[in-house]
């Protein structure tokens, strides 16, 4: 099956995602590979993801999923099947299994792996070595952050990241800029891996033309958009938001919660009665269209996810960002170093979320100045720029030429 691509004349790119809970991974891989058709008529992507949601969001032509096996991570760092009533070994052993025979029977050009070196322990390697031997180019997508560097630093040595970064890999994307944000800070890396590492630029987003209008509220005063992204941690900020409400009648905008499918069903029906309660705020659980209604909005106020920090900038719209600091700073190092730019604003859970330092937040907000007033032109060339470094490995060192790029990269 090796270099069948080059008989078959359709270019085919497997990605990974392996999505233990949250929506950040899954919504990063479907924009890049939306992206990917868009640009190339004669691409194919398919997409391996853990995501118990993914059948919830919509899908471009030349672009489908596989669904692996469910697993959740624990608040004490262990993980546990998702559905299936087999232990944590054999649910991996099963995912580990299905990755791999996929991407034999896909034979893809490209395969992209995100964020996770070997994947969920390990689940992804003997793909990368299975699809190394065929030649197959192979690249690592990391986010603009990762996390605080004496964290991220002994998980890495933990999980043998690094030997994967230098010796597996052929070039790594970080999707944002090394300006404004280094998923290497603090962190001693090989220069054999800051030469194979391309920094493409935040990914842009946009409402996707074959998306039909928002029908989830019928809003038509101004608005700001509060989101959790998936909503598994979401509940600081949902309290926050409504307990501002709650006490202020007066403040500048209604507001439009979107507590995210992942949130604790309990949790989401105390937010909607509380909700219910209140002239000026309406909820709802999950929208997988969210960005229509992010171009909609007066403004934001959000976790600060890669995502929905690059909705923020894509639709250039005030921001107040509340990261999460457990159990990592990723949203936080993220969030601070936005402030600093004067991209966004940002309000950290000191866990007494007194009303009125939120109103205070939110009352700032129409009179906060837009993204772009401060962020550089190329922030938000992500997609263009992977849709370049893919041309690249597809299409100009096919097959038997791949050694030559890898020498090159």
């Amino acid at each position: 099956m090796t270099y069948a691509s080059s008989k078959r004349g359709q270019k085919r790119v497997l990605m990974y995602s392996h999505d233990t809970m949250g929506l950040g991974h899954l919504r990063r891989c479907r924009a890049i590979a939306h992206s990917l058709v868009e640009n190339q008529s004669d691409l194919t992507v398919l997409i391996l993801s853990g995501s118990p949601i993914i059948g919830s969001f919509d899908f471009r032509t030349r672009v489908d999923f596989v669904r692996i096996p469910g697993v959740i991570k624990l608040r004490n760092g262990d993980y546990t099947s998702l559905n299936l009533h087999l232990d944590i070994e054999e649910t991996l052993n099963l995912r580990s299994s299905i990755i791999k025979h996929t991407a034999d029977a896909f034979d893809p050009d490209l395969f992209i792996v995100d964020k996770e070196p070997w994947g969920l322990r390990g689940e992804v390697r003997p793909t990368l070595e299975m699809l190394k031997d065929r030649g197959t180019p192979l690249v690592l997508g990391l986010r603009d952050v990762m996390d605080e560097p004496e964290k991220l630093l002994p998980e890495w040595e933990r999980k043998n990241a690094v030997e994967a970064l230098r010796d597996v890999y052929d070039e790594i994307w970080a999707y944002g800029l090394q300006s404004v944000c280094d998923p290497y800070s603090g962190m001693p890396m090989p220069q054999s891996v800051h030469a194979k590492t391309r920094y493409t630029g935040y990914l842009k987003r946009k409402v996707p033309s074959h998306v039909h209008p928002v029908s989830s509220t019928d809003l038509d005063d101004p608005f700001i958009l509060v989101t959790a992204g998936g909503g598994g941690d979401g509940d600081g900020l949902m309290d926050w938001v409504l307990k501002a409400y709650e006490a202020d009648d007066h403040l500048p905008y209604r507001a439009l919660l979107v507590l995210g499918p992942f949130m604790p069903a309990e949790l989401q029906n105390d937010f909607m009665e509380r909700a219910a309660e209140l002239d000026r705020v309406d909820v709802i659980t999950f929208d997988a269209r969210i960005e229509s209604m992010m171009a909609r909005a007066a403004g934001i106020v959000a976790m600060g996810g890669y995502n929905t920090f690059c909705e923020i900038l894509s639709f250039d719209k005030r921001a107040l960002i509340v990261p999460r600091t457990e159990p990592r700073l990723e949203q936080f190092i993220r969030a601070s170093r936005a402030q600093e730019l004067g991209m966004t604003a940002m309000l950290v859970d000191d866990g007494s979320r007194e009303p009125h330092v939120m109103a205070d937040a939110l009352r700032r907000l129409p009179s906060q100045p837009r993204p772009s007033e401060s962020m550089a032109a190329s922030l938000l060339d992500g997609l263009d720029e992977v849709n370049r470094l893919t041309h690249r490995w597809l299409y100009e060192h096919p097959g038997s030429n791949v050694a030559v790029l890898r020498r090159e990269a």
